[in-house]
């Protein structure tokens, strides 16, 4: 690949972004080296499409030269309101990583710069807890709670570890030895959070790069606890095809849109770094009419608020996305290794044992066989109590 200019970088750096604080340290350390990225992700829930965003980002700072680590943050997942079982993490950690690889190798993706790393592989050394330790005399519970707010699960009377997990993360960027933190931009506040506890520490500032929140297919945040909001990575093509179809995109409407979100996203990007260039193809066989073939997201927008319509587009989203999934499926299958860890980490529900039929009263309904005998019996009680005043 030919080698980059900064501004080239830069621009790669910071395609798709919502926003990008200390955009300064960036400039000043791609001037001398390669930048250091990484993204954390909690193991918990199985992974679904919308993490193909963040993936699809990563992919990209792998293109501009970047170093990038990704956080398997197991000790995050089980703080965060005991969301994953301590004893489901450490196979969740792997079936994410499994994952992530596959996903960026079907999109041709060198990963040459990129490492795994576990959280708890650092994450209970005593230097690192000492840290902790410090840095929880230092700031409040108000504050905890604020720059946690959006990541961490709230409730009314939440366990004492949601506020230790926003100073975990915090300081993973000063162990994890990053220049840049990447993530949603629903972290924003644990982001400037960064900027100011770890220079109470000692510790230098480090700049941070936020995702834009792709709505949902439902319109609402892609959720892995809601099954209609998200697509499974390694659902089935009727599957996949199933849930675009039942996708929420009102005619004509752009904002809010998830199918368009997820073509900005993630089907335009991914075309790029797959074939060099964004293309997205609507067919049009059906009405006997050439296929619409679009470079940005722009065109799409602008035809949809005019004549492209739902039933149009949603095939052709829906064609894209099984595509994209098609080698990481095909990796899963060629993997018994994987399978394996796919039922360790994500177990079968266990089946309800059922329950035993009391054989008694049966009240409040009795049955009716059992009825008639004792009205029978009734009525020649009253028949002997009868006789003798005759």
């Amino acid at each position: 690949m030919a080698t980059l200019s900064v501004a080239e970088k830069l621009a790669i750096i910071k395609e798709n972004l919502d926003e990008v604080l200390n955009e300064e340290i960036i400039e000043q350390v791609l001037a001398e080296r390669e930048l250091k990225i990484y993204w954390g992700t909690a193991t918990t829930g199985r992974p679904h499409t919308g993490y193909l965003t963040p993936a699809l980002k990563i992919a990209q700072f792998l293109k501009a030269g970047c170093h990038v680590t990704i956080l398997l943050a197991d000790i995050h997942g089980f703080l965060d309101n005991l969301k994953a079982p301590i004893e489901l993490v450490e196979q969740r950690a792997k079936f994410y990583e499994h994952v992530i690889k596959a996903l960026l190798e079907a999109v041709g993706v060198p990963t040459e710069q990129l490492k795994f790393v576990l959280g708890s592989s650092y994450q209970k050394s005593p230097e690192y807890c000492m840290d902790l330790y410090k840095l929880a005399a230092l700031v409040s519970e108000h504050d905890a709670k604020k720059a946690g707010a959006e990541v961490v699960k709230q409730t009314n009377n939440a366990p004492l570890s949601s506020l230790l997990y926003p100073l975990l993360q915090v300081l993973d960027e000063q162990y994890l030895d990053v220049d840049v933190q990447f993530g949603g931009v629903d972290q924003r506040k644990l982001f400037t959070a960064a900027k100011d506890w770890l220079p109470k520490l000692g510790y230098k500032q480090r700049a941070h790069l936020m995702n834009p929140m792709v709505p949902g297919l439902q319109g609402g945040k892609m959720s892995s606890s809601d099954p209609d909001s998200k697509i499974d990575l390694l659902d089935s093509e009727d599957a996949v095809r199933k849930k675009i179809k039942k996708a929420e995109a009102a005619p004509k409407i752009v904002e809010g849109n998830g199918v368009l979100g997820f073509l900005e996203y993630v089907l335009l990007p991914a075309s790029e770094l797959k074939k060099g260039k964004k293309e997205f193809v609507v067919k049009r066989e059906r009405d006997g009419l050439e296929p619409l073939v679009y470079t940005s997201i722009e065109q799409i927008q602008d035809d949809y608020k005019n004549d492209l319509t739902p039933q149009l587009i949603k095939p052709a989203v829906a064609d894209g996305l099984v595509e994209l999934l098609a080698p990481i499926q095909e990796k899963y299958q060629a993997s018994p290794e994987w399978q394996e860890i796919t039922l360790k980490a994500y177990p079968p529900p266990a089946k309800k044992a059922k329950k035993e039929k009391k054989i008694g009263t049966h009240y409040p309904n009795r049955p009716k066989e059992a009825q008639e005998p004792a009205a029978a019996e009734g009525a020649a009680g009253g028949a002997a109590q009868a006789a003798p005043s005759a």
